[in-house]
This record gives C-alpha cells, sequence and structure tokens, in this order.
C-alpha cells in the first residue's frame, strides 16, 4: 500500500473515531484501540523515513501520538487536549489552518 493512500485512509477513520468519541457514539477505548491498530498496521509497511511527507500527513501523527500520551480519556476532561485535537481536526477538514505546534513524525522500526 502507497504511504499518502494509508494516510489518507487513516486520516478520515481517526475524524470518524473522534467524533464519535466526542459526541459519546462510542466508548473511548474504542479510539485507542484505533490507534494502537494504526500502528501495528504501519509496522508493516517498514517504512525508515520519519519525515512526513505533507502537512496533513505531519498533523496525523501528530494525532496519533498525543491520543497514544494522553488518551482519548482526556477529549471528555481536558479542555486543552480537546482545543487541540480540534484545531487538527479542523485543519483536516479544511476549516482551520496548519496547528502552529504541531510536531508530527512518523514512526520508524
Amino acid at each position: 500500500m502507497i504511504i499518502e493512500q494509508f494516510i489518507n485512509d487513516k486520516i478520515i477513520q481517526l475524524n470518524t473515531y473522534i467524533k464519535a468519541v466526542i459526541n459519546n457514539s462510542i466508548h473511548y477505548t474504542e479510539l485507542d484501540l484505533f490507534v494502537k491498530d494504526v500502528m501495528d498496521e504501519w509496522t508493516l509497511l517498514l517504512v525508515q523515513d520519519e519525515t512526513p511527507s505533507s502537512a496533513r500527513e505531519r498533523v496525523f501523527w501528530h494525532l496519533i501520538h498525543e491520543i497514544s500520551l494522553h488518551g482519548s480519556q482526556a477529549l471528555h476532561h481536558d479542555l486543552f487536549f480537546q482545543s487541540e485535537i480540534n484545531t487538527c481536526t479542523d485543519f483536516f477538514n479544511s476549516i482551520g489552518s496548519y496547528p502552529i505546534d504541531c510536531i508530527g513524525w512518523r514512526p520508524i522500526a
């Protein structure tokens, strides 16, 4: 699978999971499992370059790392985290600008 297609597919899924957690449509642990699955699938691609190829990919990896660090339960309890997530998803949806504090790098084996 091409890396760009992988990222684009996962951005759509990540947006959907985040919205569902915020709207209480799914339990937050489903988002945590999604992040774990993304990481598992990523390792199968055997990517050796840690530099994202686009701003969208950089924001994607930033979100993946932030959700891994804070846990998706923080979407319900941490206003700063909620704001950061909203800024990133707005960027994905072309209704916001690039997040100023975004530091997203590809994980490598």
